[in-house]
């Protein structure tokens, strides 16, 4: 770290019209703030103090107004969730040292959604990805909910679509801040308002592959839901995982909700 319903389309969340959801770029898809749900005591989430996104290596310094609107938010902790190999490929957020920024893979076992079978049941067969992420990863799983409970000022994680890893954060960061599942998965669904600017850019990027997988960048809600119902079925509750397996003490969660909820919707 260096220091400076499931089967339902997605609909945008309902939010005052000064604090939007979706961030608008040029060249990123799924920027979202986190603002805005229903927390513990009856609080809610900040808005503007915590955002999800697809990669923010995408953002280029001159190369038009994504940076500028980028530096506008604020933003002083960034968390990359790739591994390091597709950042060397695909590039970071450039000026890392303007933030706190760290590169946390959470994810330890590489695979080729473009090639998955078409055959098989996609949205189990993500669940069952999520599954390896949430145990092979709860070191940097920590690592990352710790960053975001005590760094620096406004905080950003980030994948590649802002899809599976970071819908896996969002949901556990969500959780600790005692949003509710319902609205947890919603979070989720939204990424399918950007399915189709996703497989745009898969296309673009692989001019002489061919798409297997015809569920390529979707993340409807009961991907998630199959994924909290096993983290329950083996650790009690998505919180119990988070206390017994990831090692998210109550001062981690504390810090969490007294840093991200507000007394009101600001």
């Amino acid at each position: 770290m260096t220091q400076q319903s499931p089967q339902q389309s997605p609909q945008q969340s309902t939010h005052p019209a000064e604090h939007p959801r979706h961030i608008t770029f040029d060249r990123l898809h799924n920027f979202r703030d986190l603002g805005g749900y229903r927390g513990a005591d009856g609080r809610t989430v900040a808005w503007g103090a915590l955002y999800r996104a697809d990669s923010l290596g995408k953002l280029q310094v001159g190369g038009g107004p994504d940076w500028d609107r980028f530096l506008a938010l604020g933003i002083r902790t960034v968390i990359d969730l790739r591994y390091p190999w597709e950042i060397e490929a695909k590039g970071r957020i450039p000026e890392p040292g303007r933030f706190t920024y760290a590169n946390l893979s959470i994810e330890h076992r590489p695979y080729d959604q473009a090639a998955i079978d078409p055959g098989i049941d996609p949205w189990r067969y993500l669940a069952d990805r999520f599954a390896e992420v949430a145990e092979d990863g709860v070191e940097e799983i920590r690592q990352v909910i710790e960053l975001i409970a005590g760094g620096p000022g406004p905080a950003v994680f980030h994948c590649t679509s802002g899809k599976d890893r970071t819908g896996l954060i969002a949901a556990l960061v969500l959780t600790l801040l005692g949003v509710s599942e319902e609205d947890v998965l919603a979070d989720f669904a939204l990424t399918e308002l950007a399915t189709e600017r996703l497989l745009a850019d898969w296309h673009a990027a692989n001019p002489d592959r061919t798409m297997r997988w015809p569920s390529y960048g979707r993340a409807p809600a009961v991907v998630l839901s199959l994924v909290l119902a096993d983290l329950s079925a083996r650790y009690g509750s998505t919180a119990g995982y988070l206390a017994d397996r990831v090692g998210i003490t109550p001062s981690t969660r504390d810090h969490l909700r007294t840093r991200f909820l507000a007394t009101t919707s600001n």
